[in-house]
């Protein structure tokens, strides 16, 4: 999986009501251009830790309850 080196604001959220709510007040407020939505812990975790990524983003808005991997866990 190749990612974005741009990406600001990575957003974690399994939730598409609570993710699409999120992404729509950041675009009201032009904040969205550089945003990676990622579902799950697993998947964040394999974004963070990837050879491709070569800065981490600036600001990370992580569910803390989720499948799979949970935000705790994310944390660690």
């Amino acid at each position: 999986m190749k990612f974005d080196n741009a990406v600001e604001i990575l957003l974690i959220e399994d939730n598409p009501d609570d993710a699409g709510l999120t992404i729509h007040a950041l675009k009201k407020y032009n904040l969205a251009n550089n945003l990676l939505h990622l579902h799950d812990g697993e998947e964040a975790l394999e974004y963070l830790f990837s050879k491709d990524v070569t800065q981490i983003p600036k600001v990370i808005l992580l569910d803390l309850k989720m499948p799979k991997v949970d935000g705790i866990e994310v944390l660690k």
